[in-house]
């Protein structure tokens, strides 16, 4: 059958897979699989593959997201999430050892549910609830329709009071919850923390939890002070003693029961993930905090940016023995498996190729584990990887992607200043010949861009478009100093690494040097805007989700700046920090800049407020700038490419073709 180019539309029918599950006895892998109804709705249902056999089939139904799929300590039951029921998201559990339908397990009012956790001796359900405020539910928004009363307002006394792609919580808080699997009722165990992101996981005995979360009365104008506690069945708690101040995160029990693994940093100053996430061991009783990680300069908490779902994260997994614990590394582009020895810290990589390989949870015997597997052209398929192997088993795009005619990018690595090398890859159209240039810049920034599949590189090369990406400084996945290299300092040696490989275009025997283009989204959107202000070697631009003035968006933004620490300024008061904040803003610039600029921002991001957007189209519409402006609506978010409604992403892409259609 003869390929044909990738179109916009093509991004409705991807399938994403996430939250690989292996079932205790190594079997099976649980799993979810999102793909879109006819109502244009992407819907999360949960599916199970065998190993042995490398069949998969599915395992909820209906038109309502079934997520978090959990496996019972013996295997026997799977818990999960769904709203099934009146739109309200409830517990249900499903039997695995004889057939039968799912039932519902909990009978919680409307609200939010999450992070599920089965205790040892599977009595209960561990997970974080929160309620929606009485003002706001389902009934009382119905009540004011029929009365023609108007939306009340929310109710805010702290700063933590709303999250991208979560919307606006006002003062309402997650808790963590235990559930009684044989009787279903559900109570509040725990919850202090004004800022709710609570980790947690199980001691080995099912007496309690050792839970992750800030230790400080104002998290949001602290430096990081994340603590571990011990919180027993009837709510008692107590912080593990000799622990040191900086963050902490995913505790994880030894198999012994006597230690907890858990991620952080003990550096305070370093808020938005530039240094390396690293892995510390600690008895559950307190006392030393040991760095198992420092020997290796690998970030263990690194992402790998996708539109069809982002590659790694965070994966720790005890071996049943507790001499080891397995990981995920990140690594130029690519994701392996690692496997760090508790003892001594020797790390070992265990897995090799260009592919994104994300490791999860491992069979009772620590043969197996379910890992999710990707390359530049395939999506998130589900693997397993046992005795020092990998194998795939689902192939869920396969009709899609025999459709498809695929470019694989080429590896280059571009110098830069101060004796740098910058890794970048070039995808070329299959029509050869001379070609414009689209110089790609990922978001983060402390992220990287790496071998996973990404539609909208392939759609614009489909285009006839020579696309290049690249890992500038402040990237992921090649060490803490080269990650840092732009703290307090943005648009100084990221912009040297930008500037380089936009060179290496210029001179490149296949693009038309007058016919490049820019683009990027968040910090992708910073540094196109930080570009098209400090060079004149773009023939246009596009502009999404982006960062402009770090002055207003100090305070504008759901994780709001902290005074003097990752930028070195302030958004008020003293004149000269102000000075810090404006130097690194390229909105700052704006009177150099001429390229043809396409703006893309959601009015409800979050994240980076609309309002940057409308700054550089303000700055552009007032200097004669050629410049469109295209607001995709508040029920969108931050995450609109990644995750928001197909309709939306399709227009997005369209917008994009047709900008670089009429500049390029």
């Amino acid at each position: 059958m003869s390929k044909r180019p990738v179109r916009p539309e093509d991004i409705a029918r991807i399938k994403v897979v996430s939250d690989v599950q292996m079932s205790p006895c190594g079997g099976h892998v649980l799993y979810s699989l999102a793909a879109d109804n006819d109502k244009n709705k992407k819907i999360s249902h949960l599916h199970l593959a065998d190993v042995d056999k490398g069949k998969w089939r599915k395992l909820t139904q209906g038109d309502s997201s079934c997520a978090n799929g959990r496996w019972s300590p013996c295997g026997g039951r799977i818990a999960f999430i769904s709203g099934r029921e009146d739109k309200m998201a409830q517990i249900y559990l499903l039997p695995m050892d004889v057939p039968g339908e799912a039932t519902k397990l909990t009978d919680l009012p409307e609200g939010s549910v999450d992070s599920l956790a089965w205790s040892p001796d599977s009595k209960w359900i561990a997970f974080r609830f929160r309620p929606t405020h009485a003002a706001w539910t389902q009934k009382a928004s119905e009540e004011r329709k029929g009365n023609g009363l108007s939306t009340p307002p929310v109710e805010i006394d702290d700063i933590w009071y709303r999250l991208d792609g979560d919307g606006y919580f006002g003062n309402q808080r997650y808790a963590i919850w235990l559930v009684n699997v044989q009787t279903g009722e559900a109570n509040e165990l725990y919850g202090p923390s004004r800022l709710d992101f609570y980790s947690f996981d199980w001691l080995k005995d099912s007496s309690g939890l050792i839970v992750a979360h800030s230790a400080e009365d104002h998290p949001m104008r602290e430096k990081p002070n994340e603590q571990l506690y011990r919180v027993d069945l009837d709510g008692n708690a107590s912080m593990l003693p000799g622990l040191e101040k900086g963050s902490k995160g995913s505790p994880s029990v030894s198999p012994c029961g006597e230690f907890v693994a858990y991620f952080g940093d003990t550096e305070q100053d370093h808020v938005w993930g530039d240094r390396n996430t690293r892995l510390y061991v600690s008895p559950v009783s307190g006392g030393e905090q040991r760095c198992i990680s420092d020997s290796a300069d690998y970030c263990l908490q690194a992402a790998t940016l996708s539109d069809v779902g982002a590659g790694g994260g965070e994966c720790m997994e005890w071996m049943p023995d507790g001499k080891s614990i397995r990981v995920t590394i990140a690594w130029h582009g690519e994701i392996q498996i690692g496997e760090f020895d508790v003892a001594t810290g020797e790390v070992k990589v265990l897995t090799s190729g260009w592919h994104l390989l994300a490791p999860c949870s491992l069979s009772n015997d620590g043969k197996r584990q379910a890992v999710t597997y990707a390359d530049w052209q395939r999506p998130n398929d589900v693997g397993v990887f046992e005795n020092g192997e990998f194998k795939v088993l689902t192939d869920h795009n396969r009709e899609l992607l025999d459709e498809l005619e695929l470019i694989k990018p080429e590896e280059i690595w571009v110098d830069s200043t101060n004796d740098k090398k910058v890794h970048a890859w070039v995808m070329r159209p299959s029509s050869g010949g001379k070609t414009p240039g689209i110089l790609e810049v990922h978001g983060g920034p402390h992220t990287q861009y790496g071998v996973g599949f990404f539609h909208e590189f392939q759609l614009l090369c489909a285009q006839g478009n020579t696309v290049v990406f690249s890992n500038p400084r402040g990237s992921k996945g090649y060490g803490e100093e080269f990650c840092c290299g732009i703290f307090q300092n943005w648009g100084s040696v990221d912009w040297d690494d930008i500037h380089a490989v936009t060179k290496w275009m210029q001179f490149d025997h296949d693009i038309d040097e007058t016919r490049i283009g820019i683009m990027g989204g968040s910090y992708g959107g910073y540094m196109t805007n930080w570009a098209i202000g400090h060079s004149q070697d773009y023939k246009a631009a596009i502009t999404d989700r982006c960062v402009s003035n770090w002055v207003s968006m100090a305070g504008n933004s759901d994780f709001p700046l902290a005074h003097d620490e990752y930028f070195g300024g302030y958004a008020w008061g003293d004149i000269e920090k102000i000075r810090e904040m404006w130097r690194q803003s390229p909105i700052a610039y704006f009177d150099k800049v001429t390229t043809p600029t396409l703006i893309i921002h959601s009015v409800g991001d979050l994240r980076c407020n609309v309002e940057q957007g409308e700054q550089v189209f303000h700055a552009l519409q007032m200097q004669g700038i050629p410049s469109r402006f295209v607001r995709y609506p508040d029920s969108t978010s931050h995450g609109m490419s990644r995750n928001g409604p197909s309709d939306l992403r399709i227009h997005r892409l369209k917008e994009i073709v047709n900008w670089w259609k009429k500049y390029l």
